[in-house]
């Protein structure tokens, strides 16, 4: 059976007011499931995808095909679906199945394109709640997530306190930077200035291909680090025994960000990567002036945050404020800088430790639970 037909989808009733306070709907939510919901409801975990994940976070038989954390969920591992009922839907705004700027509007037939309404985290996380109230589930064991999907767990403790009893968060940061908004400010350039962008009105037609492979190989840049680069590519020269003298390409990783341009081109919108690049640019839970310490005083949740040494995009000091801001408001909060020299794509290459950390956090998650009850 293909992975497709275990995507869900379902159209929210009604229409849900944006941060922007535009009122938008209808809105339709593809997710994905595994394991089993226990009889109480109280052993879900919902895991957040990154800026271009989807919602399948792993196989769900043997065949299947490979989820973009298959070694962190399934029976045995990290997220045990032996033991957790894991929920992982596609974010608003993508182009994987939940609404997004690809979807037809309902009024004119047509893709939305620029007329999607600009989106934030908080959009996101509020629809994500929406699809939980109508599954029935009133907690959950713990939201997790890494890069945007950190971003979102962290909304998730914020906006619903009493709903979450733990946050695992990964790799991210309470709000960008002026460098993050930068990096991501070139991509969108590099988007808009194609020439077959339109405007956004690019369906049915080239598209801006050229633009959205820019964009991606410098993201693509970002989320590895020095000495990854250095270990797989060096300035080992590609096709060709000495330098060319010539504006070719001569080195290896020349073309393999190259390759990651158009692979990406093949499988993510252009204008969906607009929009979440502008959500995560929006993210700011300080944004009303208040200190983080501030806005993390209602939070009930437990935390595990987790940072990686190489990973330059969220630096591991961008996780130490959130700590601090925590145990400020002594929030239950265990920190783990993991030793890692994949950068910040550690949180989807490198398991061993990663594992460990969160299989053992979730098991003291659930014993104090049972000790509570």
């Amino acid at each position: 059976m293909d992975a497709a037909s275990d995507i869900k989808y379902l159209t929210l009733g009604g229409s849900l007011k944006l941060k922007s306070g535009i009122t938008f709907g209808p809105i339709t939510v593809a997710y994905e499931t595994y394991g089993e919901l226990n009889p109480t409801k109280s052993n879900t975990i919902l895991i957040c995808h990154a800026f271009t994940g989807d919602s399948h976070v792993a196989s769900h038989r043997s065949g299947d095909r490979p989820g973009w954390w298959e070694d962190m969920v399934g029976p045995g591992k990290a997220f045990d679906t032996n033991k957790y009922f894991v929920i992982c839907p596609n974010v608003l705004g993508s182009c994987k199945g939940t609404s997004g700027p690809i979807s037809l509007d309902p009024k004119t037939g047509k893709p939305y394109g620029l007329d999607f309404p600009v989106i934030t985290i908080q959009d996101i996380v509020m629809v994500q709640k929406r699809l939980l109230d109508h599954l029935g589930i009133k907690t959950l064991l713990s939201v997790a997530g890494g890069s945007m999907g950190g971003m979102q767990s962290l909304t998730w403790a914020v906006l619903y306190p009493d709903m979450v009893q733990s946050s695992i968060v990964i790799a991210t940061c309470h709000r960008h930077t002026a460098q993050q908004i930068a990096l991501h400010e070139v991509g969108r350039q590099a988007v808009m200035t194609d020439p077959d962008w339109l405007n956004g009105d690019y369906y049915g037609k080239e598209g801006p291909k050229r633009g959205l492979a820019i964009a991606r190989m410098v993201g693509h840049i970002t989320y590895m680090s020095q000495a990854s680069m250095e270990r797989k590519f060096g300035r080992k020269l590609v096709g060709k025994e000495e330098l060319g003298y010539n504006i070719s390409k001569d080195f290896e990783v020349e073309g393999y960000l190259e390759y990651r341009g158009q692979s990406f081109v093949e499988r993510f919108d252009a204008n969906s990567y607009l929009y979440l690049t502008k959500a995560m640019d929006y993210f700011d839970l300080t944004e009303d002036g208040q200190s983080l310490a501030d806005v993390f005083q209602g939070v009930r949740s437990d935390f595990l945050v987790i940072s990686f040494t190489s990973d330059w995009l969220y630096p591991s000091e961008q996780s130490r404020t959130m700590v601090r801001a925590l145990k400020a408001n002594d929030v239950g909060v265990s920190y783990v800088e993991l030793d890692s020299d994949y950068g910040h794509d550690a949180f989807l290459i490198d398991f061993g430790d990663q594992t460990k950390v969160v299989a053992n956090y979730l098991a003291r998650v659930q014993n104090d639970k049972a000790g509570r009850t």
